[in-house]
Formats: C-alpha cells, sequence, structure tokens
C-alpha cells in the first residue's frame, strides 16, 4: 500500500462523509436561519422554538434521503473492500 493510496482513501472518506452529512446539516442551517429572523422580527425568545422545527427538519429530510445515504456509504464501503481484497504483500 502505497503513500498515496493511502491519501486517495483518506480524501474519498472525507468526501463520502461530508457528502451525507451535507443535506442534512444544510437543511439544520436554513431552518435555524429562518427561525432566528423570526425570533429577531417577533422579540420571542423561546428555546423550544429553535429546537423542535429543526428537529422535525432533519428527521424530514433523514427520511427523505436516508436511502440515498445509505447507498453511498455501502458504495464507499464496497470501494474500500475491493481495495483490502486487491493488496499484494
Amino acid at each position: 500500500m502505497t503513500e498515496n493510496m493511502v491519501f486517495s482513501i483518506i480524501k474519498d472518506a472525507i468526501v463520502t462523509g461530508l457528502t451525507v452529512a451535507a443535506p442534512i446539516l444544510a437543511v439544520a442551517i436554513v431552518v435555524g436561519l429562518i427561525i432566528s429572523v423570526f425570533q429577531a422580527t417577533t422579540q420571542i425568545q423561546e428555546q423550544t422554538l429553535t429546537f423542535v422545527p429543526k428537529l422535525l427538519a432533519v428527521a424530514v429530510m433523514g427520511l427523505l434521503t436516508g436511502a440515498w445515504m445509505l447507498h453511498t456509504i455501502v458504495d464507499f464501503t464496497n470501494r474500500i473492500f475491493d481495495l483490502i481484497a486487491n493488496i499484494v504483500h
């Protein structure tokens, strides 16, 4: 296993992780921003107002993109197993 192969695996792992996490993180950020603007304009400072909508939005996004996320992670795992199988001592 060469140094370039190790860096390639690390890069692939980081890209896969960011790709899988991006939709949920983006939804949480957008919902949080919308709620923050709403709270600033109405001066309502209720803590549950920020938590519950984010939780619901993240749960819905998880349900919508869960199959795609699982498929992406399984593809990455298969690539890693193929690399392990092809390593020659």
